[in-house]
Order: structure tokens, then sequence, then C-alpha cells
């Protein structure tokens, strides 16, 4: 027999975004991101004093949540805010907050 969960699909989206969220690095990201269209994986290497594979995987954890998307051009990887996700998380937020 299957146990019902305590959780809302609100919450547990939420704690999604907000474990997304956890880091500074990945909050640059998202700040830059959100501040411009779009930004190619190398340009933020060059901006932050990571390694690349360390960067790989803060964008890695932001793409999984659904936060961010990103394409290939090329050689290249171009991030952008997941717009739909963004307003999802902000809605989500704005409610915990509020409460």
């Amino acid at each position: 027999m299957e146990q019902p969960t305590v959780f809302t699909e609100n919450q547990i989206q939420t704690a999604r975004f907000a474990k997304a969220m956890g880091h500074p690095v990945r909050l640059y990201v998202l700040e830059l991101l959100n501040n411009q269209s779009c930004c190619y994986s190398g340009d933020l290497t060059d901006i932050l004093p990571i390694a690349k594979s360390t960067l790989s995987q803060h964008l890695k954890e932001l793409k999984d949540a659904g936060l961010i998307q990103g394409e290939i051009e090329g050689p290249k990887i171009k991030y952008c805010i997941n717009r739909t996700n963004w307003e999802k998380a902000e809605e989500l937020f704005r409610k915990l907050l509020k409460s």
C-alpha cells in the first residue's frame, strides 16, 4: 500500500529550484543571464575564476532544474534563462515568502 505524500507539487518544485540556486556561482550565472538575452559557456569561463569542468557542473544543475536552457551553436553552447520556469520560480518563491 502506497503512503500519500505530505508534500505538494509546488513544495517539491520550489525545493528543486532552491537547490539549483544554492551556490554563489549559480546565482551569478542566473543574474547574468537574466540581465542579457543569452551567453556562451566560453564567455562564462572567461568571467568566472573556476575550472571549465566546475562551471559545466553548475550549468548542468541549473539546466536540470529547468532554470536555464542551452543550445549548441558550432563548438559552443549558448545558454539563456528558461523564461517559463523562471516565472514559475518567481511565483513559487513569492508565495513561500508571503506565508
